[in-house]
C-alpha cells in the first residue's frame, strides 16, 4: 500500500545538486509539441478567495481573512458569456465558492441552461452557519461534487488543513453518500482530490484510488466515484512553504526532470477558460494567481463580458515554468492525472 503521506520514488532532496533551469516553452518545442487553445469545453469560475480554511498548499492563498468575492454583476456577465456559447461544463471553484452569496444563483442559472455543473468543495463548508442545506441543494440540481481530501487518515488531513477537519470531512462524505452521491447508477458523481503533502510527485492515481476506497470504505463506509491526484503548483503559498524548508529549487528541478511530452496535448488549459472573481480571464486558475491574464491591453484586464467563446480558439496559451507541474510524470489537471 502506498500511504497517502509517503513520498513516491520521485522526490526532491534538499541540497542534492545544482539546479539547472530549462525554459518550459523551449522544452515543449524540443518535444515537437505546441500549445494553443482548442474549442472550449470547460468554463472555470473562481468565485473568490474567501474560505473557511487556510491550507498550506493552496495556490489561491484562500482563507477566512480574504475579501475578494465575485459580485452579482460579474456573475451575470459570466452567465451571459455562457448563454452565448455551447460550453458544456461549468467548474465552480474558490476559495470556498459556496460562501459567495451568489453561488446558488450561478448554479441554478447554469443548470437552467442545461450545462453540467461541478463544484470544488472542501466538505467542511457544510458546517458553516446557514450552509447546512448544501448537500440537498447539490442533489436537487445534480451537481457533480469534487471534494478535497488530501489523505485517508485523521492525522495527515488535520496537519494540513487544521484540527477537526478530517472528522467534518468524513461526516460530509457520509451525508453525500446518504443522498445517493457515489452510489452505483445514481448519476450523482462524488470525486475526491489528493494533493501531496511535501516536495514530491503524486503516486500512481489508480493505485492510490484503490487505497482510498479500502481505507474509507472499511473505516467509515464511504464510497466515491474517482480519486484525482494533483501535483502541487510551486506558486504562492506552497512556494513559500517550500522556500521556508529550503526545498523550492529542488522541487522545480524535480518537475523539470520529470517532464513528460505525452502530457502536453492533454493539459487542461487547451480547452478550459478560467474566470477570476473580478471577471478577468485566464488560461487556467494558476495563471490567474500569477497575474497572467488574457487580452491585456495597456495594462488593463479585459473582462469576460468583452469576449465570446470563439475568440479564444487557436490562440496561443500563456506559459511559464510553473507549467512543468502540469506536465511532470503522468501529468496533472483539475481532473487528475492526464495519462
Amino acid at each position: 500500500m502506498q500511504h497517502c503521506a509517503e513520498a513516491p520514488t520521485a522526490r526532491g532532496q534538499s541540497g542534492a545538486r545544482e539546479v539547472v533551469t530549462v525554459n518550459f516553452d523551449d522544452k515543449v518545442a524540443t518535444s515537437g509539441r505546441s500549445l494553443s487553445k482548442q474549442k472550449l469545453q470547460v468554463l472555470q469560475v473562481n468565485m473568490g478567495k474567501y474560505c473557511n480554511q487556510s491550507c498550506f498548499h493552496c495556490h489561491v492563498e484562500a482563507g477566512p481573512g480574504r475579501k475578494e468575492m465575485m459580485d452579482r454583476n460579474t456573475v451575470d456577465d459570466v452567465l451571459r458569456f455562457l448563454e452565448n456559447s455551447d460550453i458544456p461544463t461549468v467548474d465552480i471553484t474558490g476559495g470556498a465558492p459556496e460562501l459567495n452569496p451568489h453561488f446558488d444563483h450561478l448554479v441554478e442559472s447554469c443548470k437552467g441552461m442545461g450545462r453540467h455543473v461541478m463544484d470544488r468543495c472542501n466538505l467542511t463548508v457544510f458546517y458553516e452557519e446557514g450552509k447546512e442545506y448544501l448537500p440537498e441543494f447539490f442533489q436537487q440540481h445534480r451537481v457533480e461534487v469534487i471534494c478535497s481530501l488530501p489523505c485517508y487518515t485523521r492525522e495527515n488531513v488535520d496537519s494540513q488543513r487544521g484540527n477537526g477537519t478530517f472528522e467534518l470531512s468524513v461526516r460530509g462524505l457520509q451525508e453525500l453518500n446518504r443522498l445517493g452521491y457515489g452510489q452505483p447508477d445514481s448519476g450523482l458523481d462524488l470525486n475526491l482530490v489528493y494533493n501531496p503533502m511535501g516536495n514530491y510527485l503524486p503516486p500512481p492515481q489508480e493505485q492510490l484510488e484503490g487505497d482510498y476506497r479500502r481505507m474509507l470504505g472499511d473505516d467509515f463506509g464511504i464510497v466515491f466515484n474517482h480519486l484525482y491526484c494533483l501535483t502541487n503548483m510551486p506558486i504562492t503559498r506552497f512556494k513559500k512553504f517550500l522556500k521556508q524548508r529550503g526545498q523550492y529549487d529542488d522541487y522545480l528541478q524535480l518537475l523539470e526532470d520529470n517532464f513528460n511530452a505525452e502530457t502536453v496535448e492533454k493539459v487542461m488549459c487547451r480547452d478550459l477558460l478560467s474566470v477570476a472573481w473580478d471577471g478577468s480571464v485566464y488560461d487556467c486558475d494558476f495563471n490567474q494567481m500569477l497575474d497572467m491574464p488574457l487580452g491585456r491591453v495597456n495594462g488593463s484586464r479585459p473582462q469576460i463580458r468583452d469576449f465570446s467563446a470563439a475568440d479564444f480558439e487557436d490562440q496561443p496559451i500563456l506559459t511559464a515554468n510553473h507549467c512543468f507541474a502540469c506536465t511532470a510524470g503522468t501529468g496533472s489537471s483539475c481532473g487528475g492525472a492526464l495519462i
